[in-house]
């Protein structure tokens, strides 16, 4: 399978270089980077024999690529996304902050084209794991807020993760308990109100990916932890969603749909 890379400068975007060119069963044939352009992707990801990070989208196409993995941010995924569709190009998409418009027009044309799209806030295995496991906890528990820690170059706040999180823990909970908020001195100190679920975020240098999820009980706790101690363990996932995408039907999020 040909694969490009969009936003193969980045540290994800590198990674992902790294895991596809290891593959036995995929290609790495494409990377795009304008803030690379023209140099070897050997040189940013370490792999790529002599092939060059390309400076715009119609790289891609040039090289006949199969599936596209971006993994830019919330100012250009949006409009990467559309045009892999507009082009017949399976997408599998790992940054975050796509727009409501954009994503609508992405529906429509994953819908209505002849390419699959995979959206995916997390694509680490442990974490999806416990976005299921918090909703399974939240028909039981539902007083529960979640607390994301990523590192201090991350943009958006909260999370991907975090608000799919929220979303699943509402739609699996039957009942949503009113919370305590800060006093007006203090605004923002209860984090942000997602779906009826408290989200607190945490920006520090140090920190790869963590989230916890906490339910309140009556004389009781219970707390789901993951911990992405290194980017290579969103890797799986991403081989995963590029060798599943062109067996789904349109626009999917959420790796949970291909595990």
């Amino acid at each position: 399978m040909r694969v490009g890379v969009i936003g193969a400068a980045g540290r994800m975007g590198a990674e992902v270089c790294r895991a596809v060119a290891a593959a036995d069963d995929l290609d790495l044939v494409a990377a795009v980077d304008p803030s690379r352009a023209g140099d070897a992707v050997a040189d940013v990801a370490g792999v790529g024999g002599d092939l060059r990070v390309a400076a715009d989208l119609a790289a891609l196409t040039a090289a006949d690529v199969e599936v596209a993995v971006e993994f830019t941010g919330p100012g250009s995924v949006g409009a990467n996304l559309c045009w892999l569709l507009e082009h017949g190009i399976h997408a599998v998409v790992g940054a975050t902050g796509i727009g409501a418009q954009d994503l609508a027009r992405a529906e429509s044309l994953a819908r209505d084209g002849t390419a699959n799209a995979l959206l995916a806030p997390n694509f680490a295995i442990g974490a999806v794991l416990l976005m299921r496991f918090a909703a399974e906890a939240a028909r039981h528990l539902p007083h529960v807020e979640v607390i994301e820690l990523h590192h201090d170059r991350k943009v958006d706040a909260p999370s991907g993760t975090a608000l799919r999180t929220a979303e699943m823990i509402a739609e699996a909970r039957e009942t949503a308990p009113d919370v305590p908020l800060g006093d007006e001195d203090h605004p923002g100190a209860r984090g942000a109100d997602h779906a009826g679920v408290r989200v607190h975020s945490i920006r520090l240098p140090g920190l790869v990916a963590h989230q916890e999820v906490v339910f309140g009980g009556q004389g009781q706790t219970l707390t789901l932890r993951h911990d992405s101690l290194d980017r290579s363990s969103f890797m799986p996932g991403v081989l995963l969603g590029c060798r599943r995408v062109a067996d789904l039907d349109g626009l999917v999020v959420g790796l949970d749909h291909v595990l």
